[in-house]
């Protein structure tokens, strides 16, 4: 279970650079902008929509992970019971 919370852990921190990322990656997108002529401009405004919509998909997926370990990680408990159970059961019946 341990592998698991690690990478909960994982998955948090990444979340947060992506989230930490965002406002720095538009300043320099509106600095690149200006520096660049107006057809490449929609170009990159196209590409940027692309990748924001990218984004946001992968902060939902992130969300949704974060969810599932949420609920990994408080059922654990209750499993790593249940398996000492079965083990000192088992190993009852084998001695």
């Amino acid at each position: 279970m341990l592998t698991l919370m690690d990478e909960c852990d994982a998955i948090n921190a990444e979340n947060c650079v992506l989230k930490d990322g965002v406002p720095s990656w538009k300043r320099k997108k509106r600095e690149y902008l200006n520096e660049i002529p107006i057809s490449k401009k929609l170009e990159i405004e196209e590409k940027t929509h692309t990748l924001c919509q990218e984004l946001d998909q992968l902060k939902d997926f992130m969300n949704i992970r974060e969810k599932e370990f949420s609920e990994l990680k408080s059922e654990s408990p209750d499993l790593k019971r249940r398996l000492d159970s079965l083990v000192s059961e088992n190993n009852k019946l084998h001695e």
